[in-house]
């Protein structure tokens, strides 16, 4: 160390007396001693000397082909190879007078230099704040590098250390990319995602990344907040995220709620994409929340007027109305009236003629068709509709043209197992029921009486205007066998007949043909004719006892067939018997078959 110089301050130096100098100031070369002192010391002190693996920012001084020169500021300097801080085509990203973190090696020079690693440097960094992130539960931002087997490879992004040269990749695996299974990776290239690091191990470099940590953290908290404002009636906002034939789930924020298809619109809807699609933001009315199983009930309809609210005043019975047809099914076709109000016409409603079997036969999809309203039931959302009652009832004329009693020609439409319908006109049809074919009751079938086709007369029963029914008959226009049959029979008349059935009840007795009469069971006698019992099949004679004009009846018996017999033996023994004159014992003798007494004269 280089003492201070001396001055020569006395009376005999020669030189003129010096001006007075301030006490406080210092001389030069005590100041340039001190901070050539501090500088020494700076540069020898042992916490200043460098030791491997160690990190020191320093300034780049110059990059060569040989590396990059960093200045430690330690009167030392380091070398990094240049591979380090290069791009793929070996251009160097680092210049003059940056400063760059580095790696110490070694204390020990080689060529004068510090061998350091940049790369080193970065990767430390990079692992500590990893592990703070980790540790402490952060979010990072990492892109999407690339699709992997079993998920995603991710760079993570640090803007806190500033720029980093070489990418931390993480791979995030398919089940941690979202709360719902991934079915389509399209989207995800290059898209930046939120996430936290699950797990680490430094040792082989392997990180895990997980985006639906985040996504369940944040669900359940805009859940809590959600749950606290929603409320039945309640109009919120949500996003269409899924559709299916029933309806659409709608994400409000942390929870799911559904709109059913039949709430979507005041009009008919076939799908749900007809009226909404996925990532739709709507606007809807909470119409039932449950809180125990977290289901709502969502309504965009309900944003709506009613149209129903007006319908029993626009739609009165018996207006007249139009709209188009929107469906088609096997009992009739429903009718749009306007967005909303749709009605039926019944396909019993579509022709006063025309037996309609399918509704297309009559109308197709997307006719314009005019209708009157029938019933309206607004609680039910329901109208019925006539098309045919535009048009004049032909039955109003036809029971005007043929009166009951009058006879007119049809013919035979169809059989069925209780009658017949005939056609007396087109389109207008009469019921000749099996009762009115013919005065016979033993049962006849239809279609032994009648063919398919076949044009007959028939007599006009009853005409039912309110329900259009006409009753036709066959037999009224045939003598009634009955009705004459009785003109010919009295009470007490005996008359013989037929056994046909035989019931718990009595035996039917088949008097003529189409005239029968009942030998009811307390009539059974059991005589010596029958043998014993009276045989299906077999003729007997029975005895009249009741006619009932009212309910055309004859009451047979057979017991009263006894006294018959014996009155008609006694009107046959009074038939042959002697003259007049003939004495009692005569006659005795003539009964008994003896000769007279002696006595028959007295």
């Amino acid at each position: 160390m280089i003492p201070p110089k001396t001055r020569p301050d006395g009376p005999d130096s020669g030189a003129p007396p010096a001006a007075a100098e301030p006490e406080l100031e210092t001389p030069v070369e005590e100041t340039e001693f001190a901070a050539e002192l501090e500088q020494l010391i700076e540069q020898y002190s042992p916490e200043a000397r460098p030791s491997a693996g160690e990190i020191r920012e320093g300034v780049v001084v110059n990059v060569s082909a040989d590396g990059v020169v960093i200045d430690l500021g330690m009167k030392s300097e380091a070398l990094v190879p240049l591979a380090e801080v290069s791009d793929a085509e070996g251009t160097a990203q680092v210049q003059a007078g940056e400063r760059i973190d580095v790696l110490l090696e070694s204390n020990e020079l080689r060529d004068g230099y510090l061998p350091a690693s940049a790369q080193r440097a970065e990767q430390r960094r990079v692992w500590d704040e990893l592990d703070r992130l980790h540790r402490e539960e952060r979010k990072v931002r990492a892109r999407v590098a690339e699709r992997t087997k079993g998920g995603l490879l991710v760079e993570l992004e640090f803007p806190q250390l500033g720029r980093v040269r070489q990418p931390v990749r993480a791979f995030l695996p398919a089940s941690q990319v979202d709360v719902r299974p991934v079915r389509h990776w399209e989207g995800f290239q290059g898209r930046e995602l939120w996430g936290r690091i699950i797990r680490l191990d430094r040792r082989r470099g392997n990180i895990v990344f997980s985006r639906r940590l985040l996504l369940e953290e944040e669900q359940e908290r805009r859940r809590k907040l959600l749950e606290g404002e929603l409320k039945d009636g309640a109009v919120i906002r949500g996003t269409v995220k899924n559709l299916t034939d029933y309806g659409a789930f709608v994400d409000l924020g942390g929870l799911d709620g559904l709109l059913h298809v039949s709430d979507m619109s005041w009009r008919r809807v076939s799908h749900p994409g007809d009226v909404v699609r996925v990532g739709d933001e709507l606007t809807l009315k909470v119409l039932k929340f449950d809180k125990e199983k977290k289901r709502i009930s969502l309504g965009l309809k309900q944003l709506q007027p009613d149209p129903w609210k007006e319908a029993p005043v626009k739609y009165a019975v018996g207006t007249r109305i139009r709209g188009r047809v929107v469906s088609l099914v096997d009992y009739g076709a429903f009718v749009e009236l306007e967005a909303g109000v749709e009605g039926l016409i019944h396909i019993t409603e579509m022709s006063w003629t025309q037996k309609v079997r399918r509704p297309d036969q009559v109308l197709k999809l997307g006719d314009r068709v005019e209708a009157v309203v029938l019933e309206i039931h607004p609680a039910e959302q329901r109208i019925s509709l006539g098309l045919r009652q535009t048009e004049p009832d032909p039955f109003q004329e036809v029971a005007g043209r043929h009166a009951e009693g009058s006879i007119v020609r049809g013919r035979v439409k169809n059989l069925t197992d209780y009658g017949a319908f005939i056609e007396i006109e087109p389109g207008i049809e009469g019921l000749l029921h099996l009762s009115d074919m013919t005065w016979s009751k033993k049962g006849k079938k239809p279609e032994e009486v009648l063919q398919k086709g076949q044009e007959i007369e028939v007599k006009v029963l009853k005409v039912d205007v309110v329900n259009r029914r006409l009753s036709l008959g066959l037999k009224q226009l045939q003598p009634d066998v009955w009705e004459r049959y009785v003109t010919r029979v009295k009470v007490g008349q005996v008359v013989r007949g037929r056994a046909s059935r035989r019931t718990n009840f009595g035996v039917f007795v088949e008097l003529e043909d189409g005239v029968e009469g009942l030998c009811h069971v307390s009539e059974l006698a059991e005589g010596e004719e029958t043998g014993g019992a009276v045989e299906v099949g077999k003729e007997y004679e029975f005895k009249v006892i009741k006619i009932s004009l009212a309910e055309r009846r004859i009451g047979l018996s057979l017991k009263a067939m006894a006294a018959e017999r014996a009155r008609r033996d006694f009107e046959q023994y009074r038939a042959s018997k002697p003259s007049a004159t003939a004495t009692l014992g005569e006659i005795w003798s003539q009964q008994v078959g003896g000769k007279p007494s002696s006595n028959s004269d007295s």
